[in-house]
């Protein structure tokens, strides 16, 4: 099969797939949405009976954060072609050889663990997720596995598979230094959460071929993979894509025996691992034992929180991309959007392009009202530097959160509709129900009618970060009315900006 022929075979699927057996998933009462679990349709509804997901305790922890940042950055960020990695699969194979070997020269000066850790902390995060290999495989830790085989793609008559020996490590660089140890570190110190990203595919590995986009595929790469997943790879991949012999079966029990080794390591080596972000997803043909690898991890860390991507039901989280839900998830599975700051999730040069803290208030304030969290992405440079409009938007939604940060940390979604009161008004409420928050995304002047809250008599209502006294009178036809004193109609007497959050001791609680 040539690349002209791979490109027209996956059209074909549309209507014919290789397992047709696999049905789709259902919608579920309860669980992840049928929109997470599409890419898996391998992996049962129901978990095999020895497995167990993270205790209700790390479930509570998860839902207790609701802030945080999701870092990429690996040698993608030396080129900056795009997003993160995906660059690679357009290039040409002179570009893919020239990029395969950057890491030979990468010296990422700038980098200081305790300085990320010391912005995250001003910020008000209290987790961050850091790619410790995305896609292109390159390792950002001290990964002791060793690739095998991988692609010349410069070599005489087309790209062939040559063997290797090498990590393909941050070790492997003039840097020589394991950046995922000393995050994990300087987090400890400072008792910021950690989520540790692994990208299941990798692309400069060829044992994972033709798994995702891998830029290496095969003759029979349709029998290898999902429709969906065939469809996925030809868009990303277009005519780009290289076709080498199929895999022998050492070959593939090699990969995931490296796939599974590496994991292994990332929750071994450095301490307490609250969640891994797990991305894309392996084939049907591998299910089974990408499974054991999952039942392994749990036995290494019991509390660590899983993405479902990969694994389908076996995960803990999801992460909604590029979107606050429209209104509370129809799933008990707690969440966290991931949202990048700037264009993409890797390092954006353009101070312009950052979206400001403004529209992060509004964002976390949303979603946290409808039950999730919000993770701003945020790549370095090259040099292991954030551009100072990154450092100067996620430090200032820190002040935010210093007055507002109760209607945020450790609440939870009213039920129902109440989340929400028009496009101005989210809800937040504390875990017991004793207060209610109304936090209001743009000031309403001398009084605002809140339809959805009841004070309980006699209670006070007050505006975090302020000792105004506010009154306020309920009317059940009408809502609760409250009047904000003349002194806050000016900007600046009020204890903040972008939003502002009242505080309501309600009725029933």
């Amino acid at each position: 099969m040539n690349r002209r022929e791979f490109v027209a075979s996956a059209a074909a699927l549309a209507a014919a797939s290789a397992y047709r057996g696999l049905a789709q998933t259902p919608e579920r009462s309860h669980g992840f949405p049928a929109s997470e679990l599409m890419y898996e349709p391998y992996a049962e509804n129901t978990p095999i009976a020895e497995y167990h997901w993270a205790p209700a305790s790390a479930y509570e922890a998860f839902q207790d954060m609701k802030f945080g940042i999701r870092i990429h950055w690996g040698i993608y960020s030396i080129w900056h072609r795009g997003a993160e990695s995906w660059p690679f699969l357009p290039m040409s194979f002179e570009d893919r050889q020239t990029y395969n070997n950057l890491y030979k020269t990468w010296n990422p000066a700038g980098f200081d663990a305790d300085a990320w850790m010391d912005a995250f902390k001003e910020s008000g995060m209290k987790m961050f997720a850091f790619t410790t290999k995305h896609h292109e495989g390159f390792s950002m830790f001290d990964t002791r596995t060793r690739v095998k085989s991988r692609a010349n793609w410069t070599a005489a008559g087309g790209p062939k598979i040559e063997p290797c020996d090498l990590a393909y490590s941050i070790m492997e660089t003039p840097f020589r230094r394991d950046i995922v140890k000393e995050l994990c570190d300087a987090a400890h110190k400072r008792e910021i959460k950690i989520d540790l990203y692994f990208s299941h595919p990798d692309w400069y590995d060829a044992d994972f071929r033709p798994y995702v986009a891998h830029p290496l595929q095969i003759p029979s790469s349709t029998q290898w993979m999902t429709q969906r997943d065939v469809e996925f790879t030809r868009q990303r991949l277009g005519n780009h894509a290289a076709i080498v012999p199929e895999p022998t079966d050492a070959g593939v029990n090699r990969m995931m025996e490296r796939h599974r080794a590496q994991l292994v390591e990332l929750l071994t080596n450095y301490g307490k691992i609250d969640m891994m972000c797990l991305d894309m997803w392996l084939g049907p043909r591998v299910w089974p034992e990408l499974r054991k690898t999952v039942l392994k991890l749990r036995q290494i860390q019991p509390d660590v929180m899983l993405r479902d991507r990969g694994i389908g039901n076996y995960g803990d989280y999801y992460t909604p991309e590029r979107v606050v839900p429209g209104s509370q998830e129809a799933s008990d599975k707690p969440w966290f959007t991931i949202y990048p700051l700037g264009t993409d999730f890797s390092y954006d040069p353009d101070a312009a392009k950052y979206k400001g803290t403004e529209w992060i208030v509004r964002n976390l304030a949303d979603a946290v009202a409808k039950g999730g969290g919000f993770m701003i992405g945020v790549g370095p440079s090259a040099h292991g530097e954030f551009h100072p409009e990154a450092i100067r938007q996620m430090k200032d939604a820190g002040a935010w959160l210093k007055v507002n940060g109760e209607a945020i940390y450790a609440t939870r979604t009213r039920e129902g509709p109440l989340w929400s009161e028009g496009e101005t008004v989210r809800y937040t409420r504390s875990k017991d129900s004793r207060f209610v928050y109304a936090i209001l995304t743009e000031w309403p002047g001398r009084q605002v009618v809140l339809e959805a809250v009841q004070p309980k008599p006699g209670s006070k209502v007050s505006l975090l970060g302020s000792s105004a006294e506010l009154s306020w009178n309920f009317d059940f036809a009408k809502g609760t009315t409250i009047a904000l004193p003349e002194n806050l109609q000016q900007p600046d007497n009020r204890p903040c900006d972008y939003a502002w959050s009242l505080k309501f001791q309600v009725v029933g609680a």
